[in-house]
């Protein structure tokens, strides 16, 4: 019985998640993937990556939507497909309480995301380490610099090519 109603709740959750991923499909029609009805966490991708900030404003300033929380923001590595990527988990807290991950993608040489930093207060903070980690830019960022490495550390520690520094300023660096 008990899981009967998770698969209820759970299936309820996906169908809220669906029907603000309908309002957002209707406004950018090609710049969006099709919605993925993951039963853990649904979810769409930015297809047309320059167009991300103009999506994150309208899916938390739009009546119906109000994503006015990012729970976290995960940098990606997608070396088979030469690309790096982040996943944002978004919430309508205290209105509407759905929720639905965007991710959105980027060249793993040179490409840079638009930065939602403005959007959402919390991106700040993980665009940095999304930065740091994984070596990604993201354009119009007001303070983009690395947050947990020191500025001159080499390579970015998340990549999976990443080879671990033998030493750092003549310090054995421990693995």
């Amino acid at each position: 019985m008990e899981e009967s109603q998770g698969n209820i709740g759970q299936s309820a959750v996906v169908e809220a998640s669906r029907a603000a991923y309908a309002i957002i499909r209707e406004k950018f029609a090609d710049a969006v993937s099709e919605f993925d009805a993951n039963p853990t966490m649904p979810f769409f991708e930015i297809l047309d990556t320059s167009r991300w900030s103009e999506i994150a404003l309208f899916m938390r300033d739009n009546a119906s939507l109000r994503f006015t929380y990012m729970a976290c923001l995960s940098g990606m590595d997608y070396p088979e497909d030469a690309k790096l990527g982040i996943v944002c988990n978004l919430e309508s807290l205290g209105e509407h309480g759905h929720r639905i991950a965007v991710k959105v993608k980027c060249d793993r040489d040179g490409g840079a995301i638009p930065s939602v930093a403005n959007v959402w207060k919390t991106a700040d903070w993980h665009e940095r380490e999304a930065f740091d980690m994984y070596g990604m830019l993201f354009t119009g960022h007001p303070d983009l610099r690395r947050i947990l490495c020191p500025e001159d550390w080499e390579g970015y520690p998340l990549r999976k090519d990443y080879e671990v520094q033998e030493n750092y300023h003549g310090i054995k660096v421990p693995y």
